[in-house]
């Protein structure tokens, strides 16, 4: 019976390189990496972290629910005749915060 298994993944390059320069700084391979991934997956019966939707602020959701508006074209988007109209407005709203 062989010692090891060969997994072949595809991976972006950045995050691929990203890895490996964050776990040599732990003195291990991304190998190592996704071992220690994998017992711990098996240790725990499932992911070892918890997976869950980020959650944002409510002034945050609320700009995703208009940018998905304005993206479907339930909501009309804004429309400038200069980038000067466009602070000007910007500047309006800061000062009624």
């Amino acid at each position: 019976m062989a010692k090891t298994a060969n997994l072949n993944i595809r991976i972006d390059p950045e995050i691929k390189s990203g890895a490996e320069n964050l776990f040599a700084s732990f003195g291990i391979t991304i190998t190592d990496a996704i071992n220690i991934f994998l017992h711990q997956s098996l240790m725990e019966g499932g992911l070892p972290f918890e997976v869950k939707q980020p959650r944002y602020n409510a002034e945050t959701e609320a700009a995703m629910r208009e940018a998905r508006g304005i993206l479907s074209g339930e909501i009309p988007a804004k429309r400038y005749p200069s980038a000067k109209a466009l602070f000007d407005e910007l500047n309006l709203e800061m000062e009624g915060e």
